[in-house]
């Protein structure tokens, strides 16, 4: 039977339905504290717990007993805008290395982060842990500029296209840093309308605006002592980008409706995905900020311009699925091909996507070519064949005959080359008619069930039925 693992300390509602649902995801099966009644090694096997809006110390501290002697070692996640939380987690540990501050809303990858920042700190691997995956020159170098960064309270500018690894690349640094042991608070600037930004990166006094029922912290306040990541500062309004440039000068600033202003320790990482040096062109952006930013500019390559590091890639989110309890995504020699056609204009983003869907699609077996999404068939899957990948798309041409057959198809693709050469492109189209044949067979000359069973559309198929002037009932092709 498996064990509550996931102590859940919250008292609102949809909040602690949140948390749950993020920690179900990830792989964890959390338990509310208010529901639990007892505690014993037979039910419960805690590995972490979650401190958020509690309605008084005395009742956090009978829900932190809860942990028993776990209280001392398991990793404590914090809600920000919970003002008793890390006072409440304190209780149980006073060391800042178990604790890790979450934000709202709440994001499935911030919760696994920050458990995972938390696991290395406690393992005493922060130096090394978090590095970026691939083998290419330009991740090596990637690698080699965040180890450089890390130990200096430099400004970093990190610059890329979406879904290239900007935020990971804030977090490694800022666990490779000095820092490490302090809060890591990230906000996305662009998401965040312009009026409310203010507030949220300086914090609020009561009454300063409709709706500031009490005083609020902001990001720099919540980064104190530690590194405050801007993401897509490119987006950030000119009045903003003023604010911000005073703070990044002097180190001070002031709440919202408030008058006493307050210095900070923090260490400042943008990103942005817009060219900066256009948008200055534009009027669009501060360059007088712009410098401010750039201190150390570190530029992250798009996948398509590392294409040679897609299978570790792709070992890596089979290892993350796997710790999630879920099935792998294998994918065969011919598939590979093909993948490395696309140009993932999502980047690593898009691939740790595809890898999921193929695992939840394809269970069980290796995924083919043909079994990718439409967008993802490229060269090799479509009307002709070209290049190299044309040998490997062979293993999954007879891949597919074995399934059609029923018999083991003889490996082609291993056969030697004949010492005179061979017509790919003909010895390929045999296959194909071959293939075609085999499926109108099993389905009686049916074009729409043999499309079907080929993974074709049905006009694709006609198409090919002519061009072979193959028949199927009573269809002159």
């Amino acid at each position: 039977m498996q064990k509550f693992d996931f102590l859940v300390i919250e008292s609102d509602a949809a909040r602690a339905e949140a948390v749950l649902s993020a920690l179900h995801f990830l792989g964890y099966r959390p338990q509310l504290a208010a529901e639990c009644r007892s505690v014993d090694e037979s039910t419960h096997a805690w590995q972490a717990v979650y401190v958020g809006k509690v309605e008084s110390e005395a009742a956090a501290e009978r829900q932190l007993a809860l942990l028993g002697d776990a209280a001392n070692h398991v990793p404590m996640l914090v809600a920000a805008d919970a003002p008793l939380a890390e006072r409440c987690a304190r209780m149980a540990s006073p060391s800042a290395t178990r604790m890790a501050v979450l934000e709202f809303p709440l994001r499935y990858e911030q919760v696994a982060e920050a458990l995972r920042s938390v696991q290395t700190r406690l393992l005493g691997g922060q130096s090394t842990a978090l590095r970026f995956v691939g083998h290419s020159a330009p991740m090596v170098q990637v690698n080699a500029l965040i180890r450089q960064v890390a130990p200096f309270d430099s400004t970093v500018l990190v610059l890329g296209e979406s879904g290239t690894g900007k935020e990971m690349v804030a977090r490694a640094i800022h666990e490779q840093s000095s820092r490490r042991d302090k809060p890591f608070v990230a906000i996305n600037c662009g998401a965040i309308p312009a009026e409310l930004l203010e507030s949220e990166l300086f914090g609020h006094e009561k009454g300063a605006f409709t709706g500031a029922i009490s005083a609020r912290k902001g990001r720099f306040e919540l980064a104190e002592g530690g590194t405050l990541f801007l993401d897509e500062i490119g987006d950030m309004s000119l009045p903003m980008q003023v604010k911000l440039l005073r703070v990044l000068q002097e180190r001070v600033y002031e709440r919202v409706g408030g008058s006493k202003t307050q210095r900070c320790d923090v260490r400042i990482i943008a990103a942005t995905h817009r060219d900066l040096e256009q948008a200055i062109g534009e009027g669009k952006f501060r360059e007088d900020l712009y410098y401010r930013l750039s201190v150390f500019p570190l530029e992250l390559p798009a996948l398509r311009e590392r294409l040679e590091d897609l299978p570790v890639l792709i070992e890596e989110f089979n290892q993350r699925l796997a710790r999630r309890g879920l099935d792998v995504a294998r994918f065969s020699a011919g598939a590979m091909h093909t993948l490395r056609e696309h140009a993932w204009p999502g980047n690593v983003r898009e691939l740790a996507n595809l890898v999921e869907r193929m695992a939840i699609l394809c269970p069980h077996g290796e995924v083919r070519a043909s079994e990718l999404p439409t967008k993802y068939r490229h060269g090799p899957v479509g009307e002709e064949v070209h290049g190299a990948a044309l040998l490997a798309l062979m293993e999954d041409v007879h891949a597919s005959a074995a399934a059609m057959s029923g018999v083991h198809a003889v490996d082609e693709a291993q056969r030697l080359l004949p010492e005179d050469g061979i017509d790919l492109k003909d010895h390929l189209a045999d296959i194909e008619v071959g293939l075609i044949r085999q499926a109108l067979d099993a389905t009686g000359g049916v074009v729409a069930h043999a499309a079907r069973l080929l993974r074709m559309q049905r006009t694709t198929l006609v198409e090919k039925l002519r061009k072979y002037g193959l028949q199927a009932n009573g269809l002159a092709a």
